[in-house]
Parts: structure tokens; sequence; C-alpha cells
């Protein structure tokens, strides 16, 4: 299946649609605010996105066309949306597009797979068969973004999904005021519920606002500036980045007697190259490459900021020639 986001899916770190590679799905989580957020439960404002899930590149494609735009509801969208008719980019043709592999989304140590790696490589390859120009280009930011998009994640969820009971304030739109009451009253009788990794951003975001005041929340907003300008700056002349979407294969869960922190590291431990992309608000897809001991691999496509269009181009190309 592909993703580009769920029939629908919210991304917070991509984790949206990262049953996507597990069931063989196309996931496209596209630029930050091109598809309202209304009536999704939020986690973090400046993170939060949501998009198709779908069998097909075209499938994904003829959703977002029909999902994106403004609503006039949600903060998350500026004022300059841009869509387009995504259907009409559809061509299947490859040729033309200048797509770069970023070495630092592969060999990630204790993560990364060395045959999800191959397996991706060799995909890229088949757009170069394909008539793309393919090549590889170095991000040593790339290895940070997971680290700037934990302090906000972590820091910005406790203040509005927790302290803000869901809906936050300082902001214009729709309120959901039947299920800010709803889980504003639950999640205070029910917390021992909430899952291990939750349990976690509450504690550890409540420590960081306590002793620290928000400074290091601020300085991983002032840091995404940083990273989006160096993905901004990769992709000066060329169409794409291409890197895995996961450094693993699907994993099993972990055992029902698993340590507190054998839970949290198992949630999180897929998300590296994904969760960047939602802080620099970049459009990122992921497209199913192959297989590997009976298992899927995706590949992630990257693209300019608005440029869905060339991502969903590409990916339905790859479908072609695969």
């Amino acid at each position: 299946m592909y993703c580009y986001a769920r029939p629908t899916h919210e991304y917070l770190g991509f984790s949206a649609g990262l049953d996507f590679e597990t069931k063989i799905l196309v996931l496209d989580p596209p630029k930050y605010g091109l598809v309202p957020y209304t009536g999704v439960f939020p986690i973090e404002l400046t993170l939060d996105h949501t998009g198709p899930i779908a069998h097909s590149a075209a499938d994904c494609t003829l959703l977002l066309e029909v999902i994106a735009g403004p609503d006039g509801l949600d903060p998350r969208q500026s004022v300059g949306v841009r869509t387009e008719v995504y259907t009409r980019v559809l061509t299947g043709d490859a040729r033309g597009l200048r797509i770069r592999i970023v070495r630092e989304g592969f060999g990630w140590s204790g993560a990364s797979e060395p045959d999800v790696d191959q397996v991706v490589r060799d995909a890229a390859q088949r757009f170069t068969r394909a008539g793309a120009t393919v090549s590889e280009f170095s991000i040593p930011l790339h290895r940070d973004g997971i680290h700037i998009w934990n302090a906000i994640a972590v820091e910005g969820a406790t203040m509005l999904m927790v302290n803000g009971n869901s809906m936050g304030t300082n902001w214009k739109g729709h309120y959901t005021t039947p299920l800010l009451g709803f889980y504003g009253r639950s999640r205070r009788v029910r917390a021992n519920n909430l899952s291990e990794t939750v349990k976690l951003v509450i504690l550890l975001g409540q420590y960081m606002q306590d002793n620290y005041h928000g400074h290091y929340y601020a300085k991983a907003q002032n840091l995404a500036r940083v990273l989006r300008a160096a993905y901004d700056e990769a992709l000066k002349g060329v169409d794409l980045l291409l890197m895995p979407t996961t450094p693993m294969k699907a994993t099993l869960l972990p055992p029902p007697n698993a340590s507190r922190e054998e839970y949290v590291a198992r949630a999180l431990e897929m998300i590296p190259n994904t969760c960047p992309f939602d802080v620099t608000e970049h459009p990122a897809m992921n497209v199913p490459c192959g297989m590997s001991g009976g298992l899927p691999v995706g590949m992630m496509l990257v693209g300019r900021p608005w440029e869905d269009g060339t991502v969903l181009k590409a990916a339905h190309a790859f479908e072609q020639i695969r």
C-alpha cells in the first residue's frame, strides 16, 4: 500500500503511516497544512499532519486531490495553501526526474538493517534505468532531526494534548468542544490506561517545563528552521530526496512482560528518517520498493514544500518500472 496519509491518517513522526510499510501501503504525508486537520485528535500543533493512505500511488493522488485545500477552520493552514489537480501529473514516466540519495538516511547504528538499505539502493537504481538522474548527497544535520523532533514533540504534546486537554489556547479556528470535555475528564480518571510512551511524554514534558521553562522547546523550534534550510539546500537542482522510510523491516511486538524501557524504545525505533519532515514541513511519501525475508521494504521520497505533485509523479512512475 502507498500512503501520503491514511485514508486518512494523522502523522506525528510519520507514525500514522508506519503501518503502511508492514502492510505494503503507499503513505503520503503531504506538505504541512495542505490537508485540514480539523476533527482529528491533535498532539502538537506545529507537527500534526494528516493525509491519505492507499493501495497505489494513483489512489493516493486521487484522495489527496479531494481532501487538500483550506477549510477555514484549521490554524495549521497558512493563507497561501497551494493545491493543484494532482492526477494530471501521473504520466508514469520517470524521465527527467532528478533524485538525490541522502547518505545519512542509511546505516543508522543499532537500527538499520543492511538488507533494507540494499533494497532501497537497488530501487533507486531502477529509477536510473527508467531515465531519471540519481546521485548521492550528504546532509549531516539529518541525523539530528529526530532530536529536534523529540524536543518539540515531548514538550509541545504535554502543553497541548495534556495540559490543554487536546485543544489548548491561543489559536483561531474550530475547537472541538465535545472532544475537549470528554478527553479532559477521562485523562484524569483513567490516566493509568495511557500507553507507556504517553506517560513518558507527560512526565518528561512537565519536567522540562518546570525546570527549563520552555527553553529547549524554543531552541528546537529555532533549530527547525536550520534543518529545513539544510533540506532545501539539498533539493537545489534536484526534484527529490530518497532514503529508506524505516531503517528496519517490521519487527515483532514487545512481549507482555517487556520493561518500560524496551516498550518505549521499540515504540520509537522506526522514525529517525520520517520524523524530521514533520518538523520541516516537506512532503514525503512511502513507496513499497521490494521485499526481504518475506517482509516489505519502503522507500521514502521527499520533495520541496508545496510540490506534492512531483512526489506523487515519481511514486507513480516507480510503480510502472518495478
